[in-house]
């Protein structure tokens, strides 16, 4: 089943197109890395994608999108404020029950942060802030999830488990990613931009980092 069907579509901001002629159908199970140089556009087409899908998607955005002054529990908790009401949401606030507080702490354990549970967020690192964005985004009720670098600020293990864990837990994963040979493990189908549009579009299995070079090459 598709999720999203683009057939020469546009994106970018107002008046202003970045991608063009846009043809890209994803299935429901994919893993997908959207790969390019910097300003080619991947946060334009992820944007576009999440727009277009026909289920709710999960977003890891690439500013992380966390509120500083609450705590991890708090931030994680937002990826499931849509499935309770305004009173339940108001209890976790001042004070969290302890199910929820369980939920949470066992997904940060996935990610190394369960000691963080309750410390405000911006008391941690950059790569702490990202697993806590990851973690929000796979606690959200949510088949699909669209990432925006989502690893960048993690070291190399941290970021294959990481990847790892949104492919077994979430069922459709679509990434745009900076590291080729990230990309290549991860995902089951390499999308590539350039100049405004998609040059590149095959099989992750049937490219190697070398195939990707003329994405960034001047």
């Amino acid at each position: 089943m598709d999720i999203v069907a683009l057939d020469g579509a546009l994106a970018g901001y107002g008046d202003a197109p970045v991608l063009r002629d846009l043809n890209l159908k994803i299935r429901a199970g994919e893993r997908i890395a959207i790969v390019g140089e910097s300003g080619a556009g991947k946060t334009t087409l992820l944007r576009l994608l999440r727009e277009r899908s026909t289920a709710p998607v999960a977003l890891v955005p690439q500013d992380l999108g966390l509120v500083q002054a609450l705590t991890v529990f708090h931030n994680v908790y937002m990826g499931r404020l849509d499935r309770h009401g305004l009173f339940t949401n108001l209890r976790n606030l001042v004070w969290p029950g302890r199910r929820e507080s369980s939920a949470v702490r066992a997904l940060l354990d996935e990610v190394r942060l369960s000691d963080k549970l309750f410390t405000p967020v911006g008391q941690l690192s950059g790569g702490q802030r990202q697993r806590v964005a990851v973690a929000r985004a796979l606690y959200a009720d949510a088949a699909i999830l669209v990432g925006d670098e989502p690893v960048s600020a993690v070291d190399d293990l941290q970021a294959r488990d990481i990847l790892d864990l949104l492919g077994a837990r979430k069922e459709t994963v679509i990434l745009a990613l900076h590291d080729r040979n990230l990309a290549l493990g991860f995902a089951d189908r390499i999308v590539g931009l350039r100049g405004g549009r998609i040059v590149l579009d095959r099989p992750a299995a049937e490219l190697s980092p070398a195939d990707l070079d003329p994405l960034y090459k001047p």
